[in-house]
């Protein structure tokens, strides 16, 4: 089994993060599939206080936000490392709705980020 990539906590503290166990009752899933989840690119943890824990942003009522794997996905194929996806899905951007990235997918706006993702890569 490989180890969970981990991106260094450069979220503002007042982002809040889940601990594993948490997303998994978020999801309904185990914690074995949060974990596959990160190794799969799914999701970023970041290690907060001793525990390794993901953004509650990325996650709605229905479950992970739509078309965050894919942009995570676009971005690391653009050569960016877990902490540089963490710290630009986190920035802010005046020009996008919702004024972060990660917030843009959360108002359905992810072809604009997937789009912006990709133009990077050039």
């Amino acid at each position: 089994m490989s180890g969970i990539p981990v991106a260094d906590d450069v979220l503002d503290s007042a982002v809040t993060v889940l601990p594993l166990n948490q997303v998994a009752a978020v999801l309904g899933i185990s914690s074995n599939k949060v974990r596959q989840m990160l190794r799969d690119g799914h999701l970023i943890a970041v290690r907060r206080k001793g525990e390794l824990c993901v953004p509650s942003d990325f996650f709605v009522k229905d479950g992970v936000v739509k078309g965050l794997a894919g942009t995570i996905t676009v971005l690391a194929d653009s050569g960016f490392s877990r902490t540089e996806m963490l710290r630009w899905l986190f920035a802010a951007d005046e020009t996008l709705p919702g004024t972060t990235p990660v917030n843009a997918l959360r108002t359905s706006h992810g072809t604009e980020v997937k789009r912006r993702a990709q133009a990077m890569a050039f």
